[in-house]
């Protein structure tokens, strides 16, 4: 059974950076053909997704988000990060990793972790 779970700064100042760390336990992040993505959902709104990265370590992002954005991993930790640079109140969200296969179907979910940007 894979599981995931976030961990974040849970308050951010606007124009600061945002980090969250994403540790995966039951499965290797390297195992091949799986992605590992970040997914948002503000308040009152749907589910936002920021980008991927794969076993292979290369990464995807959404082109509607702004540049600033960075997801990396670390194979020795089994984990996944996630950095937003010149955060804005409108990045604030609850933060989900996840996990899918090639065929996109996300099967395992962490918890989600609030983030809210304000001064």
């Amino acid at each position: 059974q894979v599981q995931l779970q976030e961990s974040g700064p849970g308050l951010v100042k606007p124009s600061q950076t945002l980090s969250a760390t994403c540790t995966v336990s039951g499965g290797s992040i390297t195992t091949n053909y799986y992605y590992w993505s970040w997914i948002r959902q503000p308040p009152g709104k749907g589910l936002e997704w920021i980008g991927d990265i794969a076993y292979s370590g290369t990464t995807y992002y959404s082109p509607s988000l702004k540049s600033g954005t960075s997801i990396s991993s670390y194979t020795s930790k089994n984990q996944f990060t996630l950095q937003l640079n010149h955060v804005t109140p409108e990045d604030t969200a609850v933060y989900y990793c996840t996990r899918h296969s090639t065929a996109r179907v996300y099967d395992y979910w962490g918890q989600g972790t609030q983030v809210t940007v304000s001064s």
